[in-house]
């Protein structure tokens, strides 16, 4: 088969791979429907995360499961499903208390560029559809399998309530389904930091109530003259570099969340400076899609 490889920035070869076959009981073998890029690969591609060697790309990713495990019980062949990049038991300690990514047997799913895919892990990874879906809608559901679930995650370990006031840092794919995870749960203003007209119809359309296209400190500026200097009960990282991070801590109100998941690059938190924070920060780095799944 032929399948997405990452030679080096900017360097993405479609060629030759070994077909997928089951490795452990515990395997299951999908042909995939559906895959795309995910913002975390673009570190590679453009040669912000070195890439010392080939690297199959893809960990976003949905299809029909061919052949499974013998140990394999909740999915069969036949099936649609949707899977999460770290595959993960779903009954270890942390998958039990919600963080199926931090699974103590958890492997990361890497190789979905490709026509068929192995997921180890299948009975916690892999989440079965009621039936076969429809062409159209294979996009949306591919969602599931990262970006919908990442901004869910953000909004939930940002504790976000019915009623709240909401920041959203980050006006891509998982800045927009925080949105619309943060209006889901209730919250009665969503503040969208986005400078880009076609994001921010996006963004209104998911639920966001405020539009602040400011970033840094005029951005922090706008966000208190919006809560009349309170800042907000929740704020959800979407982006992952220092600008973002000081932006979000900076527009949380005394006592508020943050959650971000946006992968940190270039991060760094004063501790000195953390002592004097006057919000509390919930961070939870790389908590993904296999919270929303599971």
């Amino acid at each position: 088969m032929r399948g997405a490889v990452l030679y080096g920035p900017r360097d993405v070869r479609f060629e030759e791979r070994e077909v997928p076959k089951i490795m452990k009981p515990t395997d299951a073998i999908v042909r995939t429907s559906a895959t795309c890029v995910c913002g975390s690969d673009l570190w590679p591609y453009r040669g912000i995360n070195a890439v010392p060697q080939p690297t199959p790309m893809g960990h976003e990713y949905c299809g029909i499961i061919e052949e499974v495990g013998s140990a394999v019980k909740s999915v069969k062949p036949g099936q649609f499903v949707i899977g999460s990049f770290f595959a993960s038991d779903n009954t270890c300690p942390n998958c039990q208390i919600g963080y199926q990514s931090s699974c103590q047997n958890r492997e990361f799913v890497s190789t979905a560029q490709a026509p068929v895919l192995r997921v180890p892990l299948a009975d916690g990874t892999l989440v079965a559809t009621p039936d076969v879906p429809s062409d159209g809608l294979v996009s949306s559901l591919l969602t599931l399998s990262d970006v919908m679930g990442t901004g869910w995650f953000a909004a939930d370990a940002a504790n976000v309530k019915p009623g709240s006031t909401v920041v959203v840092v980050g006006d891509g794919a998982v800045g927009l389904l925080a949105v619309l995870s943060a209006k889901q749960m209730g919250a009665e203003r969503i503040i969208a930091m986005s400078r880009h007209a076609s994001q921010q119809k996006l963004a209104r359309e998911f639920g966001a109530t405020d539009i602040v296209s400011e970033r840094g400190d005029r951005g922090v500026s706008r966000i208190n003259a919006l809560t009349d200097g309170i800042g907000a009960d929740s704020v959800l990282e979407c982006v992952g570099t220092q600008e973002s991070m000081m932006q979000a801590v900076n527009c949380t109100r005394p006592g508020g969340h943050i959650g971000y998941v946006g992968v940190p690059h270039g991060v760094s938190l004063d501790g000195e400076q953390l002592s004097f924070l006057t919000s509390i920060c919930t961070v939870d780095p790389l908590q993904y899609a296999a919270t929303c799944l599971n």
